[in-house]
């Protein structure tokens, strides 16, 4: 057995919500470089950067950046990122099992059961999260070469230059296409996980620890990162624009389409899978790992109340 033995106590609704965050918060610190090497290859190609190819590769692209615009540029707008996550995962994730609970009626846990409480919990995420997804790309976007003025200055900046300049929509700009990614995303990684595991466990090839989860979170990764990587690009292309670029999403992928052909949907499509399964595989080792620890906790709390009273 490795790591904390799950708790006799099943988790509670609140120790899911805050363990999602706090998870999603150490996987984002662990692979926020892969992420941000994702979003600089999904941008090349835009109007503004065909003047030269500056990015190949994962690798390439982390080398080029700390090369030209110091270890730093790996990590901007890790604090929006930060904060995206704990207003965010903390939804997607951390509700996931009440939403399905809901969809069940009290019934045997289904796939479409799943898949309804993916796309209900990330779509709500998306709602609420939506401006710090929208800092955190733009200053992930930005380059800080010598001579490039940037764009915003730091996270808060970046808020109120966003909110001064395109008003309140600037903020939620791609909440339609981040909607429906996420709706992707979540039902794909959550019901993967879950599917995964269960079926692990069912049939007792592994226990309910950190190799069963390892497993489970590279799985829902690679699927995660497969389905969901053309409205991942789109979103990025289209929430990094200037206002008047592009109308709406669909109009920034049909130009997409119509300037870089089909491949374009797929750019960055390795570091988003290194990053995707990285951070998968963090965030559901922690996650697991979080709730059974808090749960063991709980007693010692109690009493300690208690006994205070």
């Amino acid at each position: 057995m490795v790591g904390l033995k799950p708790c006799d106590l099943p988790p509670t609704p609140g120790v899911k919500f805050l363990g999602a965050g706090a998870a999603a918060c150490i996987a984002d610190l662990v692979t926020f470089p892969l992420d941000t090497a994702k979003v600089r290859l999904q941008i090349q190609g835009e109007a503004q950067t065909t003047k030269a190819v500056r990015y190949k590769g994962v690798l390439g692209t982390i080398i080029t950046l700390v090369k030209t615009e110091g270890p730093r540029s790996l990590y901007s707008g890790l604090h929006a990122g930060l904060q995206r996550q704990m207003s965010f995962a903390s939804i997607r994730i951390g509700l996931y099992d009440t939403a399905k609970q809901f969809y069940n009626n009290g019934r045997e846990t289904g796939i479409g059961s799943r898949i309804l409480a993916g796309c209900t919990t990330g779509g709500l995420a998306v709602i609420v999260a939506q401006p710090t997804d929208v800092v955190k790309v733009r200053l992930q976007a930005q380059s800080s070469q010598s001579g490039a003025k940037p764009r915003y200055t730091g996270t808060f900046h970046a808020y109120k230059t966003i909110a001064s300049e395109e008003g309140r929509r600037g903020l939620w700009k791609g909440t339609a296409p981040n909607v429906a990614r996420n709706a992707i995303v979540n039902s794909a990684e959550l019901v993967t996980y879950d599917l995964i595991k269960d079926n692990l466990l069912k049939y007792n090839l592994l226990t309910d620890n950190l190799p069963c989860h390892f497993v489970s979170a590279f799985g829902a990764g690679f699927c995660t990162t497969v389905v969901a990587s053309p409205v991942d690009v789109v979103k990025t292309r289209y929430m990094n624009s200037p206002p008047g670029q592009y109308t709406s999403a669909p109009k920034c992928a049909w130009a997409m389409l119509m300037q870089e052909g089909l491949t374009a949907f797929y750019k960055g499509f390795v570091p988003s899978f290194l990053r995707l399964g990285s951070w998968n595989v963090v965030m559901f080792i922690s996650y697991e790992q979080l709730k059974r620890a808090m749960m063991r906790s709980r007693p010692t709390i109690d009493c300690a109340t208690e006994s205070s009273l």
